[in-house]
């Protein structure tokens, strides 16, 4: 089995096993199987059309946890420059699960703000796996309130399992930090735009998600508990956690439909973690597009739609 792909794509990668052996024969032995190769590869591109064409939405969950799928870090690299990172809540300590600084979009200074997993051992503990403490949404907030004062607008990325819930987390208000930032973000005075690029769970998520425009990526997922928690409490046990993920409506397909999200950027053949470059060349466009797009509104009309866009959720469906 092959770490790198999903449970359901294992047939995708035993074709890439065999191209890559034929590969390797013909190289030692230098025969030209070459159109043998590319029939393969034609074969996997059209197995891997057709697995991705009917996700389920746990796959998609298994999708957005993906364990090669870009995370902020990666998106910044590849979308922005100058970016220039800052520490500290200026209260009690840097969180390092959730990262933000000055950078620019072309030549547009923006301020980014987002969840930051980590890749190997070491670094998801220092991450702490990419769940905030209460310092991290204050260093957040403290972020926000330097872009307004400099007319930047806020760009934040969700990839959280959610805020963390232990004993430290709890004594220093975690819930008083999400709520605040809450407040915040529906009154700052310069554009919010939000993008879901893997797991948006619960508080943690929306700590960074009040804005006026909510992109979700293709295999994203965005929930008030993990499948797993969902069905813990309802069925008992998390071996339902495929009905628990289909009964919430995790997708950006459904939350589109039901007006929680605004739009979804479609996803490279197999995920974003195929080709990073491809994946961060959409979300570039769709970002420059979106501040242009608020840029150019006047300020108060911008929080009265950003007013009306939080009170509309639920309200008509």
């Amino acid at each position: 089995m092959n770490p790198d792909y999903l449970d359901f794509e294992q047939p995708i990668a035993d074709l890439e096993v065999k191209i890559n052996e034929l590969r390797l024969v013909g190289a030692d032995n230098k025969l030209n199987i070459s159109e043998e190769i590319v029939k393969l590869q034609d074969k996997s591109q059209k197995l891997t059309q057709k697995i991705f064409s009917s996700l389920t939405p746990w796959q998609v969950s298994l999708l957005a946890r993906h364990p090669l799928r870009p995370y902020t870090e990666d998106f910044i690299q590849h979308i922005f420059t100058d970016f220039d990172e800052l520490h500290g809540d200026r209260y009690f300590a840097d969180d390092q699960a959730l990262i933000g600084g000055v950078a620019k979009l072309d030549d547009i200074p923006v301020m980014i703000i987002g969840h930051q997993k980590g890749r190997s051992t070491n670094e998801k503990v220092k991450r702490n796996f990419g769940m905030p403490k209460p310092e991290g949404y204050r260093k957040a907030r403290r972020l926000m309130l330097l872009a307004e004062r400099y007319k930047m607008p806020v760009l934040t990325f969700i990839d959280t399992p959610g805020a963390y819930p232990g004993i430290d987390s709890e004594a220093r208000g975690i819930n008083e930090a999400i709520a605040e930032n809450l407040a915040v973000m529906s009154r700052l005075k310069t554009p919010i735009i939000a993008t879901v690029t893997g797991e948006g769970n619960s508080g943690g998520a929306i700590a960074i998600g009040v804005c006026d425009h909510l992109n979700m990526l293709q295999y994203s997922t965005y929930f008030v508990i993990s499948p797993e928690g969902c069905a813990t409490i309802l069925w008992k046990s998390s071996d339902h956690k495929a009905d628990a993920a289909k009964a919430m409506g995790v997708t950006s397909e459904r939350l589109e439909d039901i007006g929680v999200v605004d739009s979804t950027i479609e996803e490279p053949l197999g995920g974003a973690h195929r080709d990073i470059k491809l994946m961060s060349a959409r979300i570039k466009g769709k970002l420059i597009e979106q501040i242009q797009q608020f840029s150019n509104m006047d300020m108060d009309a911008l929080l009265q739609r950003r007013y009306k866009r939080l009170m509309s959720h639920g309200s008509s469906h």
